[in-house]
């Protein structure tokens, strides 16, 4: 049997409507929003008493989706600080292909954005950074070079 795809990526948030807002400035476009309860999914995150709002974003003509969780119950917990390094244990990041970094960072720090390094340019091949947005989310972004 072989893998199909990768579906989506899970991020657990304190405020939903800042990072969808910070998402769809970044480009990709909402496909739906609302609350997410009951036991079927207690039993699928071996949770209790589980309510949450639960946004699904995508990539534009693209498979890649990014989900958003918002518990209302139980609270969620913050395993590391904000602000982790990056060699920090666990998922890091999420990384996007864009048109023009210098461009996609100018519109990303309206919704709070700040650059975790530098913008640098990587063999002529491609201009990279890491921006952390709303809650410490670190999102990587590439500009193919010509």
């Amino acid at each position: 049997m072989a893998l199909q795809r990768m579906d989506n990526v899970l991020i657990v948030v304190e405020d939903i409507d800042a990072v969808i807002a910070f998402f769809v400035e970044l480009g990709m476009e909402l496909e739906g929003k609302g609350p997410v309860e009951g036991r079927w999914v207690e039993r699928v995150i071996n949770v209790d008493d589980v309510r949450q709002d639960v946004a699904m974003l995508r990539v534009p003509g693209g498979p890649g989706k990014i989900e958003l969780a918002m518990f209302h119950t139980p609270k969620a917990i913050r395993s590391e600080p904000a602000d982790a390094p990056a060699n920090t244990l666990g998922i890091r990041r999420v990384m996007f292909a864009v048109d023009d970094v210098d461009d996609t960072v100018a519109r990303l720090r309206a919704h709070g954005a700040e650059l975790v390094g530098e913008v640098e340019d990587f063999e002529n091949v491609y201009r990279l950074c890491y921006v952390r947005g709303p809650e410490g989310i670190v999102v990587g972004l590439a500009e193919e070079l010509s």
